[in-house]
């Protein structure tokens, strides 16, 4: 194959001893999160407070009011005539729905994924066909790694923004039934919407932090839009999840028609209970398929080395006899 074998061995050692460090370094610097989202939070009231009882003028200034670094990456993307109005409202979904507030920063993602292929891809380029690095490649090999280079490049701010929402949205799903139980609660003790919202996310702050996270968000929004609708509706695009959308649907019609809110959250929470014990199932069944191919890759080599080595050192040995 032409793959030097040491090189290989050295880039997986370099690449374990690097995630060894990363987990010592995230073990040892852990944070508080609540004093991050009680921070954001508090912002989040005050730019609702604005937006209420500002006047025209202050509102405009309270827009305008951008991060500098986003203002400059827009202003180049703008003269490079590649900013698109949808592409920066995706941008902003998808920040939202990974828990990032700021809305500046899609500025920001769509400058990475412009620049990132340019910068590595040139990179690339200078190490494979100038510098030749790889001697002993072909012409495929090298051509396949350039290649690959550009569109993992390109593909970067994409993948680690999937990769955050992915991972918000299965916290949040995971605690979601217990929340409605606790909304049920809240709302057959006879706290309104907003307050059975904020007491939710009083006590599912520690365990489901992101899940309390939207749904303190969710009660400063219902106190302060004058659309309550409005408010549900920024919930459901914050997390991308059909059983919120659920949720969502369920109190909006709550609100419009007057329907009894305990009973309906009470069925909800049955339904992702069982979704819930479903996907765990499906996983438990999955479980055989998924563990076949470590089975045959990592496991067998190992029992066909220990009972047959010593009966092919004995044949051996008898051989040379």
């Amino acid at each position: 194959m032409g793959i030097d074998v040491i090189m290989v061995g050295s880039i997986l050692s370099a690449i374990a001893t690097f995630a060894v460090l990363v987990a010592i370094y995230a073990a040892t610097t852990v944070k508080d999160p609540m004093a991050k989202r009680v921070k954001a939070l508090n912002e989040r009231r005050e730019q609702l407070k604005a937006g209420i009882v500002a006047s025209t003028s202050k509102r405009r200034k309270n827009i305008t009011n951008r991060n500098e670094m986003a203002d400059k990456v827009r202003g180049f993307l703008a003269s490079l005539k590649v900013l698109q109005e949808g592409q920066v409202l995706k941008a902003q979904t998808k920040l939202m729905q990974a828990g990032i507030r700021s809305k500046d920063l899609a500025f920001v993602v769509i400058f990475a994924r412009l620049v990132l292929p340019i910068v590595i891809g040139t990179l690339m380029i200078l190490l494979v066909y100038v510098v030749d690095y790889f001697p002993t490649w072909g012409p495929m090999k090298k051509y396949g790694l350039v290649a690959g280079a550009l569109i993992l490049a390109y593909k970067a701010p994409d993948l680690w923004l999937k990769n955050k929402v992915d991972k918000r949205t299965h916290a949040i799903r995971k605690g979601l039934p217990d929340a409605l139980d606790l909304l049920v609660i809240c709302a057959e003790a006879g706290l309104t919407v907003d307050a059975a919202f904020g007491r939710v996310a009083r006590e599912l702050g520690k365990a489901y932090p992101e899940l309390g996270d939207e749904f303190a968000l969710t009660s400063i929004e219902l106190g302060f839009l004058t659309d309550r609708r409005l408010a549900f509706e920024n919930l459901a695009k914050r997390i991308d999840l059909e059983s919120v959308r659920g949720v969502v649907t369920t109190m909006i019609q709550t609100e419009k028609y007057g329907t009894p809110l305990a009973s309906a959250l009470r069925v909800l929470s049955a339904e992702f209970r069982n979704e819930r014990m479903m996907r765990a199932e499906e996983k438990a069944a999955r479980l055989p398929a998924i563990m076949t191919i470590p089975l045959i890759l990592f496991i067998l080599p190992v029992l066909f080395v220990v009972i047959l080595g010593p009966a092919a050192c004995s044949i051996h040995d008898a051989l040379l006899k």
